[in-house]
């Protein structure tokens, strides 16, 4: 039987406008508007979308980086929201989180060794000379040479750079680590080499990852479930090979045939998206969606859908389906 890990229950966040003389509140972003979800032990959830859907917004909330303006987020029966911020910082030993930009995540003025060994000393793990050992044991775990715990982090290329911020993420034994999109800023050649890490480091250390990313091809590689997310909302959830084979929601079928297929014999008919994506300050009534949809109903534009179960594990947020 699976056991859940983190079960996410009506997340929100709403950022503030304010405008005029006094600076009052004239209207608020809804980057994240009411997702739920959850994670099991030992897998890999993906959370996809445009720029701006929401996802590293909701990664960041899970960590409590960004206070929710409204939900429950359930690690391990403790609902994070309601923990104050020293135990919050005690929980953080468990979850980790691995950056987009590795060059500024890491402190430039810091030695490798000190960036690493910070973790250990917040949480209290080990002596200097335990800590020094582990950092050095985890620099060759995440494929680099204990020589470079005395480097700087100028002195390393964007992909070794990357495998810094795994090993920091690593240092405590987490059980759960949240990715947001940790290859988007590397070559395509280092991409690979640090997903296959990621994918060996998670059947070593068995962890759990919530993987945020913007490239299809890159979540269908790692991950055993995937989310889609558009406009601050998730549309479609499901197992990933389900996901890509039979795609139920309309923006996640558009997005699908956007990514290319390395077989030039394969022609594909590519779903052209029309319109912009909706402003989250003033997004539209019923289904976010229904202004770019081809197959947009009256109720679309007035009753927003729920996500509901389709088929057996697989959940969308369509009338179509109603």
């Amino acid at each position: 039987m699976t056991e859940v890990l983190l079960k996410v229950d009506g997340l929100k966040k709403h950022f503030p406008i304010t405008g005029g003389v006094l600076g009052k509140q004239t209207g608020s972003v809804k980057a994240v508007d009411d997702i739920s979800f959850w994670v099991n032990k030992g897998e890999t959830l993906g959370l996809v979308g445009e720029s701006g859907c929401g996802k590293s917004t909701t990664g960041r909330m899970l960590m409590r980086l960004i206070d929710p303006t409204e939900g429950q987020v359930v690690f391990e029966g403790k609902n994070l929201v309601t923990l104050s911020d020293n135990e919050m910082r005690k929980t953080r030993k468990d979850m980790q989180m691995v950056f987009q930009d590795p060059f500024a995540s890491l402190n430039p003025r810091h030695t490798v060794e000190k960036i690493l060994e910070e973790p250990l000393i917040v949480h209290g793990i080990g002596t200097k000379k335990e800590r020094k050992q582990m950092v050095n044991e985890m620099l060759e775990v995440v494929g680099l040479s204990s020589y470079h715990a005395k480097r700087y982090p100028h002195q390393f290329s964007g992909g070794q750079r990357q495998r810094i911020g795994i090993a920091r993420a690593l240092m405590t034994r987490p059980k759960l680590i949240i990715a947001d999109e940790p290859v988007s800023a590397l070559d395509v050649s280092i991409q690979s080499q640090v997903l296959n890490l990621l994918e060996d480091l998670q059947k070593e250390f068995q962890l759990t990852y919530i993987f945020i990313a913007h490239d299809l091809g890159v979540v269908k590689h790692i991950s055993d479930r995937v989310g889609v997310m558009y406009l601050g909302r998730l549309v479609e959830i499901t197992d990933a090979d389900r996901l890509y084979e039979k795609p139920l929601h309309p923006y996640t079928r558009a997005l699908l045939s956007a990514v290319p297929i390395p077989d030039p014999a394969v022609k594909r008919e590519m779903e052209l998206l029309t319109g912009d994506i909706p402003s989250p300050a003033n997004p539209p009534k019923g289904c976010a969606f229904h202004t770019r949809c081809k197959e947009c109903m009256e109720i679309c534009k007035t009753d927003r859908p729920e996500l509901r179960e389709i088929e057996p594990g697989h959940f969308a947020a369509c009338h179509l389906y109603s």
